[in-house]
């Protein structure tokens, strides 16, 4: 455990601040993808009060702390919109519709988290993996873009996904 997280799991405000600063703009872009502006900036706000009053809960060994504050914002927002879709089913007099919130809601947050851990990947490794998996080349076709060694390349991109894994992860409770 960083010594941010372990300042932050013994209450200390300034680590809530820190961690606040450090994912604050993370989880809000999350929220916005499904709510209005108003409301993403509720969820935001009740994300952090919720880690703060659970940072107890915050086990290292099963995630990373923007990891943990996702899935704490996908609960959030899964609540909220269902909360919204029984409130205008009951105004329109109608069955809800189910548009697949949760899993489109997860599919967003695995998309923004994954993105936010190749950002702390080493330049080298950010540049292979990016070329591997959103220009779809095989690792031959990155030695030759790139004149790095085919070791280098299947290297940089199996520590790589390691790490992000790593960052990732999140363990339902």
């Amino acid at each position: 455990m960083s010594t941010l997280e372990e300042a932050f799991v013994r209450g200390d405000d300034a680590a809530l601040k820190q961690v606040y600063d450090a994912h604050a703009r993370l989880v809000y872009s999350y929220s916005r993808r499904s709510l209005n502006d108003e409301r993403a900036k509720e969820v935001t706000q009740d994300v952090f009060v919720s880690a703060w009053k659970g940072r107890d809960k915050f086990n290292p060994a099963r995630g990373s702390l923007p990891a943990w504050l996702m899935g704490i914002t996908k609960n959030r927002l899964i609540d909220n919109v269902r909360a919204e879709q029984r409130h205008s089913s009951r105004r329109a007099a109608s069955e809800p519709v189910d548009v697949g919130v949760e899993a489109e809601t997860e599919r967003i947050g695995d998309r923004m988290l994954v993105a936010d851990a190749l950002k702390t990947l080493p330049d080298r490794a950010q540049m292979v993996i990016k070329l591997a998996y959103f220009e779809g080349l095989s690792h031959q076709q990155i030695t030759e873009k790139t004149d790095l060694p085919l070791g280098t390349v299947k290297s940089d991109i199996r520590r790589g996904l390691a790490s992000i894994r790593r960052l990732v992860e999140v363990i339902d409770e």
